[in-house]
């Protein structure tokens, strides 16, 4: 049966079982829309800015374990895209971008609306198509979505010119087949069993435990194992979620901003067993001193990141939960009291604390306790990037994986609120919420009028400083308070803009005011944007200064 391309798109979509998209439309994508309009397989989310289009369905990729889809048009629309596909590059998360192009007798002649958008994402992107042959349009399609959602999942881009997209073709189903592309589920079995041999005879072993648990379903094989070895984890910003907050053995987020316990146990430890994580910067700070006496297992999907930063003694290059399953079975079960005892004492003796203001201030570490209290945990948190991302890293108590959703590698401010859109689209029986700053939610606040217009029940926990707060931080510390373009001055009228865009805004400013408004906005049925004029100056505390060591660690 022969379809134009627009219409093989879809088609495409919805034989692989993608039942949402998010997008913006334009000239070089009208095919594709008129394809769309009125099709009862696909529902699709008009945001106000290709870039809250795209964190939206990194959002909803995020919080459901599915594929994120997204349209953009040529030129602008396709460069509106670029952060978001830089942020979901570097957080592994599965999407595919669809953009329009102008006709490909046109490309190269500096039309108008015309980027190089395949060109442009080549490094941003697992893998990108620019086609030229509808009658291969299907078969993109295919090897897109495949490449996208398996191995290390990633962002793929599929740039489609507009005469491709009214061009017809035959139709059908696609084997995938990508001799070149085969990543290696299974693990090597002599490392694994090496893997166990070296738990077994450790005295101090530590998990460390990255996003890739999360992104490959290990979070019951990781439990189990920690609980069978008696083996303390910690947890990068990507991995919150995979292991209960109140576990005992859970030593929460380890690096610059983690806890001083998870710091001191990775120092000490004797066996790193690395899982899923890429030992970044913010994690290890000077790598030669992260772990620095430990045998090191490191096991990941993707090759190129095992022994990237550091020497591993054991590689292991397959699937989190393939191996964790196997490696859970076969290590050993033992008590390791002395080194869960001394763990016990560091969480007892080091544990995360604030200043409690002694003027009628609000401290935002008391909005995410209050946030904990009113929600048991039981909602997805979404956070931009700042101060408030990381107290909400420290503080809030989480229960089960996909419910912390944050914006890790590239750190991008405006993620938050568009990636609650698609948290909320995606699992809308969950009470959603995004914490964020005054800084970042204004860099996509028009996506408030997306909330509004498909009634979103979001709430919005604004941590209003007045500041870009962790720039501030910095000079404060390192650069003698030279508050340099910091200051955000004046603050708006949060509750005014919200009433512009239809939605309920509240203002608070007292301390004895901040649990009942959060009651408040839990009870009411749409979206709230709750603005909690906070501490300016509060500091997020531990720290570690870039490139240190819990040596240098400031509390």
């Amino acid at each position: 049966m022969k379809k134009n391309g627009a219409s093989i798109i879809i088609e495409s979509l919805i034989q692989n079982g993608v039942n949402t998209v998010f997008g913006y439309p334009g000239g070089a994508n009208i095919p594709i829309y008129d394809a769309l309009y009125g099709h009862q397989g696909i529902r699709h989310i008009l945001t106000r800015h290709e870039q809250g289009a795209i964190h939206a369905a990194d959002g909803f990729a995020r919080a459901t374990g599915k594929l994120g889809v997204v349209f953009a048009t040529s030129g602008p629309g396709a460069t509106n895209l670029v952060t978001g596909l830089a942020n979901a590059y570097m957080d592994s998360v599965p999407l595919v971008a669809i953009t329009g192009q102008v006709p490909t007798h046109m490309i190269g002649n500096d039309s108008f609306q015309e980027a190089d958008i395949y060109g442009i994402t080549v490094p941003i992107t697992k893998y990108n198509y620019l086609v030229k042959d509808v009658s291969k349009m299907g078969q993109i399609m295919a090897e897109a979505i495949h490449i996208a959602t398996t191995g290390r999942p990633g962002p793929v881009l599929i740039d489609v010119p507009k005469d491709i997209q009214d061009m017809s073709a035959v139709y059908g189903k696609y084997d995938v087949r990508l001799p070149s592309y085969k990543p290696n589920v299974k693990g090597n079995t002599m490392q694994i069993n090496e893997a166990i041999k070296a738990i077994d005879i450790a005295r101090r072993p530590v998990i460390y435990a990255g996003g890739g648990i999360i992104t490959s379903s290990a979070v019951k094989e990781l439990v189990s194992l920690s609980k069978k070895g008696n083996i303390p984890v910690v947890l990068t910003l990507m991995a919150l979620g995979s292991m209960p907050s109140e576990e005992d053995l859970n030593l929460g987020m380890v690096g610059m901003h983690g806890t001083k316990y998870a710091n001191l146990a990775v120092r000490e430890c004797d066996l790193l067993i690395a899982i899923g994580a890429r030992f970044d910067d913010r994690v290890t700070g000077n790598p030669d001193n992260f772990a620095q006496d430990a045998k090191i297992i490191h096991i990941d999907i993707d090759p190129a990141e095992i022994g990237k930063i550091k020497q591993v003694e054991i590689p292991i290059v397959g699937d989190a939960k393939t191996v964790l399953g196997i490696m859970t079975e076969k290590v050993k079960s033992q008590p390791r009291k002395e080194w869960v005892e001394r763990i016990k004492k560091y969480k007892s003796d080091y544990p995360l604390k604030y200043k409690h203001s002694d003027k009628k201030v609000i401290k935002p570490q008391q909005v995410i306790e209050a946030v904990n209290e009113v929600t048991d945990g039981d909602a997805i948190f979404v956070t931009d990037v700042g101060q408030h991302q990381m107290w909400a890293a420290q503080y809030l108590k989480l229960k089960e994986s996909r419910t912390f959703i944050s914006s890790g590698g590239l750190g991008t401010m405006g993620f938050g609120f568009p990636a609650s859109i698609g948290a909320v689209i995606g699992r809308p029986e969950k009470t959603v919420i995004n914490i964020t700053g005054d800084g970042s939610f204004q860099m996509t606040i028009q996506e408030m009028a997306t909330a509004a217009h498909y009634k979103l029940p979001i709430k919005v926990v604004l941590i209003n400083n007045g500041f870009l707060g962790m720039v501030r931080q910095w000079q404060q510390l390192f650069l003698g308070k030279r508050y340099s373009y910091t200051d955000l001055g004046e603050s708006p009228d949060f509750v005014k803009i919200a009433e512009g865009y239809g939605v309920k805004g509240i203002k608070i400013e007292k301390p004895d005011e901040v649990k009942p408004a959060l009651e408040k906005a839990l009870k009411h049925d749409g979206m709230v944007l709750l603005d909690f004029r906070v501490e300016r100056e509060e500091n997020v505390m531990p720290m570690i200064p870039a490139g240190g060591s819990i040596e240098t660690i400031m509390e």
